[in-house]
This record gives structure tokens, sequence and C-alpha cells, in this order.
């Protein structure tokens, strides 16, 4: 498969075409706005990147490459690339739905729901986090808690509440989004509201076109010495996606 050359995990970014920045706004969007755009900056309409994830324990390290494409804030599919003991390894997204392909034993299976919140590949990213990005868009509560300067820009601290109902773990979230909407923090609390985890971006950079954190770092509040860091190497936004790529055929594709 053919991919032109133009992040998650998001695991794991950029300004949709057309989108001015808040800076450039009158009056600036409301939270729920804001947390909106700082997603669609980091998926895109679509993309192709290829990063780096190191996982990190006290003990003990390993890095990953990986090559991802996405469209729009519902089709994901990440390949491993190496080491090759961990090349052709797979995770795909679609719409709610998630599915893993593990070359050694040559089968795809589909990741049930009980299991959305263990780990991803062994990270500090859960297949909730990589595959429900744009859940905190419609299934929580946004209210704007500080506008500040940072480094020539300014910069919101948006506190995200799920509602009642909503099918998540966490008891709130908290995100520090620049007005170029790049993420800087991401936190997670728990239903006392302590913080369990928090995502740090650094490295900010022009990439691919755009305004990019070229590296996040997700970390164990109570554990930090044990973190998963996403270190972007290659990205283009805004390409052609082959409609084939996300399906379970091109899943097993180690060569797509």
């Amino acid at each position: 498969m053919q991919i032109p050359r133009s992040p998650l995990i998001a695991l794991l970014a950029g300004l949709l075409m057309g989108v001015p920045t808040l800076a450039q706004n009158v009056t600036p969007p409301d939270a729920r706005e804001i947390v909106t755009r700082a997603i669609e900056h980091w998926r895109d309409v679509s993309s192709y990147s290829v990063f780096d994830m190191t996982i990190h324990r006290p003990d003990w390290e390993r890095t990953m490459r990986m090559r991802i494409w996405t469209q729009g804030l519902k089709s994901s599919l990440v390949r491993v690339t190496a080491p090759p003991k961990d090349a052709g390894n797979a995770t795909l997204i679609k719409n709610d739905e998630m599915w893993s392909f593990t070359p050694k034993i040559n089968r795809v299976i589909k990741i049930p729901s009980s299991m959305m919140h263990q780990s991803w590949m062994g990270s500090d990213f859960s297949n909730n986090d990589i595959s429900r990005a744009d859940d905190i868009i419609d299934q929580y509560d946004h209210q704007l808690r500080e506008t500040r300067q940072e480094d020539g820009h300014q910069v919101y601290t948006i506190e995200s509440v799920p509602h009642e109902d909503a099918p998540v773990v966490w008891g709130k979230e908290v995100l520090r989004v620049r007005d170029d909407f790049v993420m800087l923090t991401h936190d997670f609390y728990d239903q006392e509201g302590r913080v369990v985890k928090q995502m740090v971006s650094s490295d900010i950079r022009e990439m691919g076109g755009k305004t990019v954190a070229g590296i996040e770092r997700m970390t164990k509040v109570d554990k930090p010495e044990e973190w998963t860091e996403i270190r972007l190497l290659e990205a283009s936004y805004g390409i052609r996606v082959p409609p084939t790529t996300f399906t379970l055929s091109n899943l097993r594709n180690p060569r797509s």
C-alpha cells in the first residue's frame, strides 16, 4: 500500500484545514470547542506518522518503532515495525471497536469491552486511551478554569467531568491546551479526585507542515519511575488514505 509522504497513542496532531487559531478569533471558543479542536489537532482529517514508543521501568526498558494511519476521529491502524521480535503486531480501531493481530499465532483478536482499560502493548497507555480518544468531547462536561500566558501563547486549562452515565473510569480529566491547539498536559483523576496518571508534551516544533509535540510521555503519578514515551519521527497530514487501510484483512498484512 502506497502512502503519500506529506501522531498515539496517542497514543496518539495539527490544525484542521481552514480552521483559524484561537489567537485569531475575536472571542475565544468555549471549553468544549477548545477540547474538540485539540483532539482534531492531534489527528487531523487524516495522517500518517512514524514514531518510537519507549516503555521504561526501573529494571528494564524497551523501544518499539511503529507506523500509524488515521482517518477522522474513528479510524486508526497502528503497526509495529521493529524490533524484529515485535514486528507485525498491529492494532485496528474502527468506530468503537478494536482488534489486535499477533503474527506469532497468526490470529486477529477482538478486544472486548472488559479489557479496554488494560495496558496497550505493555505501555502506560490503555486500550481505551488508544481507541476512544474522542469520547471526551461528547461524554464529558467541560469548564474553562484558567487562561494564562506561557511562552508567547495563551494556555487554557479545561476541567472535563464525565456524564453520570458515561462508560468511563475517570472521575475527571484536566487538559492544558495552547492557542495553537497543542495539548501540553492531560491529567487523569480517579473517583476520589486523585491524579492517577499524567501525559506531558515536549519538544514542540514544526513537522509535516504544522506545529506538533515531538515527545509525549505518560507517567504513573504514584510510580514516577514508570513511564511510556512516544517520540514522533515523521508525520504527514491531510493525506489520501486508501479505504482498504482500515480493514481486518489489511490488519494481517505486514507489508502495508
